[in-house]
């Protein structure tokens, strides 16, 4: 069991350089730029709710509200 576990060791230790990189880029591949077009879809679909209520609030601050007459009169009361 030891010869057959430092073997195999050895062998996979040998066999790791051969999955290095030949130092040759040919640029970005496919799942590269399907993972880049992912990450941008998740940021753009998180941007629609943050603009929407980003807007809501910008309305909220500059919105004139009427206040009627009996509602002010019970709030003075409190």
């Amino acid at each position: 069991m030891r010869t057959t576990t430092k073997a195999l060791t050895a062998l996979i230790a040998a066999a790791t350089p051969a999955y290095a990189a030949t130092g040759e880029a040919n640029g970005l591949g496919i799942l590269t730029i399907a993972f880049i077009g992912f990450v941008a879809l998740i940021v753009v679909f998180q941007m629609v709710p943050a603009v929407t209520l980003f807007i809501g609030m910008v309305k909220g601050l500059f919105a004139t509200t009427k206040q009627n007459p009996d509602t002010a009169h019970k709030d003075a009361r409190m």
